[in-house]
């Protein structure tokens, strides 16, 4: 690997490392964040899934995590949010090809060969963190918009691997809505039983254990059309599966909404994440 970024935040230090993936065939780029606490003790991690058009550095350099993640003692990993490199697929479109990954598996050409940022996600990434740095093997996962539906998603497939979830504003029924539709369409192809793999409303049921929440900002434009909180919702209802939802008054889609309840994030994560130690973090 090779660090790119290496900056003093909150008694930690904010880095960016580079490294060849052999999933997505490409070199990407993850964002970390080191509590002090990790130069001497193993710590959980938190893992951050970006929206629609962002790199890793939207998150740490807009939401104000690292206040938090020091203060709870929680390493909060920040990857891209698709494959990178001239010879990856794209598409004019902001939200199909770079920056719009969907964290799904690609299996339609020309996506298939790089867009596989559910095994990136879920095991390549995993695996670097714990070979380079100081992870005690806990983990929590979150996201925003379409890093939100990421999140639920991995999340619902993989309970064992996680002790929470949360998100802002997550797209949560990729196959009812025009940004879902548009890439399941494309990434997937027209086998809509693949499409459901990756839907957080199809995934939730009766198993459904983990601690769930939800912040969605009553102004958000894209709230009725593209997210449609509603719909997980009713599905979490029908199953008896408990999820804290927020509907926050006067807030849009942005990270002024993120940085307002970031902390209030990483504090849900950390409960869970310190649930069976002695000394949980203030």
């Amino acid at each position: 690997m090779k660090q790119l970024e290496n900056v003093r935040i909150f008694g930690g230090e904010q880095q960016v490392w580079q490294h060849q993936s052999a999933t997505l065939n490409c070199t990407m780029n993850f964002a970390i964040f080191l509590p002090k606490q990790a130069k001497t003790e193993k710590l959980p991690v938190l893992y951050w899934l970006s929206g629609l058009t962002c790199t890793e550095q939207n998150f740490i350099t807009k939401a104000g995590a690292q206040r938090y993640a020091a203060q709870h003692k929680v390493i909060i990993v920040a990857p891209d949010t698709s494959p990178r490199g001239d010879d990856v697929a794209d598409n004019e479109s902001y939200d199909l090809g770079k920056g719009a990954g969907f964290y799904l598996n690609a299996t339609q050409q020309p996506w298939a060969k790089h867009y596989q940022m559910y095994d990136y996600i879920v095991n390549e990434l995993p695996a670097l963190i714990a070979e380079h740095f100081p992870v005690n093997g806990k983990q929590a996962i979150s996201g925003h918009s379409m890093g939100g539906h990421g999140a639920l998603t991995i999340a619902l497939k993989n309970p064992q691997r996680y002790s929470s979830v949360s998100a802002f504003a997550p797209i949560v029924a990729p196959t009812q809505v025009p940004w879902g539709q548009k890439a399941f369409q494309h990434y997937l192809g027209d086998n809509q039983t693949q499409w459901t793999q990756y839907d957080a409303t199809a995934l939730v049921n009766a198993e459904t254990r983990l601690p769930i929440r939800i912040d969605q900002g009553d102004k958000d434009s894209f709230l009725t059309e593209q997210l449609r909180p509603e719909l997980f919702l009713d599905a979490c209802r029908a199953h008896h599966v408990a999820c804290e939802y927020y509907l926050r008054q006067g807030y849009d889609h942005s990270y002024y909404f993120i940085a307002t309840f970031i902390g209030e994030h990483i504090a849900f994560h950390a409960k869970a994440l310190y649930q069976d130690s002695e000394a949980l973090p203030l």
